[in-house]
């Protein structure tokens, strides 16, 4: 990447721009001494405690965070809009996980948890194609086939968004581990590409050919 955003865009793992929203969609790997009041003021929101349950004094949250970090089947990232930091995710190794206890984990399958932060960004559809860019860089990794998630099975919109981008239910349980009932969702490496990214790209194209002078990205 060349020009005023090359600087700016060394810090991240993965970018994209979506045409569907109209922001660049970036994602950094969170840190201690760049995210630590940010991350503890979204995990304390009142959206965010129901399904988090990391509602904690500072210092607890601190040494809370720290273990995530250094935690090496789990891998924390900041997603941003705009280069705006506004959601949380953690990108995980799901063989190497609670969750493995309840489904037949391959050894490359990944995992992924969200959160949106700020309460403005709330109900303006950035969730899914946040979502999709957060898979869509996990599959980057060859071996991965299938990414899935175990969110609160009471949380029917985030279900939703992980519906819209690819995930399949496979079997509701009592996900001892994280004190929740949970749902299993699937999304397999197929599915994704063939369908959700096809999407993403003729959505692209629409635009380009309804916008006079459209640049395809």
């Amino acid at each position: 990447m060349t020009g005023p955003d090359a600087t700016i865009a060394t810090d991240y793992d993965h970018q994209t721009y979506d045409e569907r929203i109209d922001r660049t969609i970036s994602l950094r790997q969170a840190s201690l001494e760049r995210d630590l009041g940010r991350l503890h003021a979204w995990l304390g929101s009142e959206h965010v405690k129901p399904y988090w349950q990391l509602d904690l004094p500072l210092p607890t949250f601190r040494d809370r965070l720290a273990s995530k970090l250094a935690d090496e089947h789990l891998t924390p990232y900041v997603g941003c809009l705009d280069h705006v930091p506004m959601s949380y995710w953690e990108c995980y190794w799901a063989a190497e996980d609670d969750v493995a206890h309840h489904y037949d984990a391959d050894p490359e399958d990944q995992g992924v948890h969200l959160l949106i932060g700020p309460e403005e960004y709330l109900g303006h559809g950035y969730a899914a194609p946040l979502l999709r860019a957060v898979v869509a860089m996990q599959f980057r990794h060859a071996e991965t086939d299938r990414v899935v998630a175990e969110p609160d099975a009471r949380n029917e919109r985030v279900i939703r968004v992980f519906e819209r981008c690819g995930f399949e239910p496979r079997s509701e349980f009592y996900f001892d581990e994280a004190e929740k009932d949970a749902v299993l969702l699937v999304c397999d490496r197929e599915r994704f590409e063939s369908l959700v990214l096809a999407d993403s790209r003729d959505a692209e194209e629409t635009a380009d050919h309804a916008t006079p002078g459209g640049e395809h990205r």
